[in-house]
C-alpha cells in the first residue's frame, strides 16, 4: 500500500502518462505513474516518496544515503550529475543516475533523475520534509521522456488546500 508524502503537493502528470501501483509494492512510494508506450518491455516511471530525515542531514546526505540503497539492488551505479538549488529556506538537489539492473528477468541499463525538494514544517520549524521525486527510464529511452519529467517538475506545488 503506497504511503503519505509528510507534506502535501499538488501536480499535474504529463500528456498520456498513468497512475500505476509502485513497482515491487515498494512501501516508502506515495505515488507512482508510467509512460504508455514501454521500451523493450519496461516502462519509463515517475514516483514520489518523502519523509522527515534526521535535523542534521543535508540534502546531499539523503541524496548519497539514495543512492547507497539503490547500489543494494543494482549493478554499477554512477552518479552523472549532481546539482544543488534554491535557496537557504527553500533547498533543493537534483542527481542523475546510471545503473544496471534485473527488470523483468532482463538485463537493463537504466538512468533515473532524481530531484529532492526541502520544506519547513509549519508546526515545528526546524524540522524540514523531504520530497523525492524521480524518473526512471532505459538508457535507450531516457532523452524521450526526460523533458515530460521536466514538465511534471514544473508542476509541483505544497498543496495549500485553497482552489486555483
Amino acid at each position: 500500500m503506497p504511503t503519505s508524502l509528510p507534506v502535501p503537493i499538488e501536480f499535474r502528470l504529463p500528456e498520456g502518462w498513468l497512475p500505476a501501483r509502485p513497482e515491487g509494492g515498494d512501501p516508502g512510494v506515495a505515488f507512482a505513474a508510467v509512460h504508455p508506450e514501454p521500451d523493450a518491455g519496461f516502462a519509463a516511471n515517475i514516483t514520489i516518496e518523502g519523509g522527515f530525515p534526521p535535523e542534521a542531514r543535508t540534502l546531499a546526505e539523503v541524496a548519497a544515503q539514495s543512492v547507497e540503497r539503490l547500489g543494494e539492488a543494482a549493478d554499477s551505479v554512477a552518479v552523472t550529475d549532481r546539482r544543488e538549488f534554491g535557496s537557504t529556506h527553500s533547498p533543493g538537489l537534483t542527481q542523475r543516475l546510471t545503473f544496471s539492473a534485473v527488470a523483468g528477468d532482463v538485463h537493463r541499463d537504466l538512468v533515473q533523475s532524481q530531484v529532492y525538494l526541502s520544506f519547513v514544517d509549519i508546526e515545528e520549524p526546524r524540522r524540514r520534509a523531504v520530497i523525492r521525486l524521480a524518473l526512471t527510464a532505459t538508457a535507450a529511452q531516457y532523452d524521450g521522456v526526460v523533458g515530460d519529467f521536466q514538465k511534471f517538475l514544473r508542476s509541483v506545488r505544497p498543496d495549500t488546500g485553497k482552489a486555483a
